[in-house]
């Protein structure tokens, strides 16, 4: 199967209830590559890259995230995978791709 990325832009409360470290989590057990970050305005950012299945079954998982999270909307952008991601990491806030 062919591998793509989705990006993701998640909102609600979705920080401060460990979503990066319950992201990082799910992706890695996927065997997906990526990164996820807070944003300022409140909002998670998150990149994923595997095999098709998986990713959208990760973009799943974004709309309900981990248990203390309230997720009210997923922006979800399809696009042809960059195969530069090793693992799956948190990134600071500040650090763009």
């Amino acid at each position: 199967m062919a591998s793509i990325q989705a990006h993701v832009y998640v909102s609600g409360r979705v920080q401060g209830v460990f979503f990066r470290a319950s992201t990082r989590d799910e992706a890695r057990r996927l065997g997906l590559t990526g990164w996820v970050s807070n944003l300022p305005d409140g909002r998670v950012e998150a990149v994923f890259e595997g095999e098709e299945d998986l990713v959208k079954e990760m973009v799943g998982w974004c709309h309900h995230g981990p248990s203390y999270a309230s997720v009210s909307d997923v922006k979800t952008e399809f696009n042809k995978a960059s195969e530069k991601f090793r693992d799956f990491e948190i990134r600071c806030s500040h650090q763009r791709w």
